[in-house]
């Protein structure tokens, strides 16, 4: 077993940590305040502090989650860091990536698509992963959709207060986007099932991933889906009218970025990840399993 170091202490590099503790790593986890079992407290942007927790990893990964309205100041900085603590310590740099690389596309997103980007913070994204590829670390990236699970946070569309509270309580949940567009949505710990395998595995390197998730459903049917786990009739919901996003974002920044991802939700929002599975044998928890999970059950 290796030294595997985690940076980020969200939904995702949570999961992971515990995924990777569980596998009998020797795991550190790295986050600001670092708390956690596994926490030290450090900026990922100090590439000196991070080379240093790196040294004899395995792998490092990129678990970190900057507010989307900052991805073009906070994510430079931290890309470099990130390389130049792999390639200091010859550790596999493992990045979490996303699906905004792609832009809008006509049918599913498989794993070898052509990156195109629609906007400068999708770009980044983008960049991040060329510069890893061109730097001659030894590098992966994986991909998901939304996220939901347990530990789902409110910076996603499933989290307690959000959502799951308002099904709990009976109350109207309230979303941003249409609610009957099929779209795909990740489980948790898939995701962090996937990282880890993409940290140990040399098949995995020098290419991106999509995490293993289950067929597109909407967010009425999840909603629909989780009121039954908990024995609930079946939920209110409601989506926001769009011009009444638009005006609520000209008071939240994190709200007036989403303009840039109206796409992936007004029109079927399909990842296909039948490579993962064909090549390492994990497939999507089922997503009646996954939803008791999310709920506790």
């Amino acid at each position: 077993m290796g030294k595997h170091l985690v940076v980020g202490a969200g939904q995702v590099g949570s999961h992971l940590a515990r995924t990777l503790a569980g596998q009998g790593h020797e795991v550190v986890q790295v986050s600001r305040s670092g708390s956690g079992p596994y926490g030290v407290a450090a900026d990922a942007s100090d590439r000196a502090r991070l080379t240093e927790l790196a040294k004899g990893a395995d792998a490092v990964y990129n678990c970190v989650n900057p507010a989307y309205h900052r991805w073009l100041t906070d994510w430079p900085p931290m890309a470099e860091s990130f390389l130049a603590a792999a390639r200091e310590n010859d550790s596999v740099l493992v990045i979490l990536g996303n699906l905004y690389v792609y832009g809008p596309v006509d049918g599913p997103m498989t794993d070898d698509l052509p990156l195109r980007p629609s906007s400068e913070k999708a770009a980044v994204r983008a960049k991040i992963w060329n510069d890893a590829l061109a730097s001659g670390v030894r590098t992966v990236e994986v991909r998901g959709s939304d996220y939901f699970g347990p530990g789902s946070t409110d910076q996603g569309y499933f989290g307690e207060e959000r959502f799951l509270k308002p099904l709990r309580e009976r109350k109207t949940i309230r979303t941003v986007w249409p609610l009957d567009v099929p779209h795909t949505f990740t489980y948790l710990p898939d995701v962090a099932e996937s990282l880890a395998i993409a940290g140990s595995d040399p098949r995995a390197w020098g290419r991106a991933w999509h995490v293993p998730s289950n067929e597109p459903t909407t967010f009425r049917e999840m909603g629909s889906r989780m009121a039954a786990v908990l024995g609930l009739p079946e939920p209110r919901m409601s989506a926001m009218p769009w011009p009444m996003v638009r005006m609520a974002g000209l008071f939240s920044p994190m709200v007036g970025e989403m303009k840039h991802v109206r796409y992936q939700f007004t029109s079927p929002f399909v990842m296909e990840s039948a490579d993962f599975t064909t090549t390492f044998g994990l497939r999507a928890t089922p997503m009646d399993e996954a939803l008791r999970r999310t709920l506790g059950r």
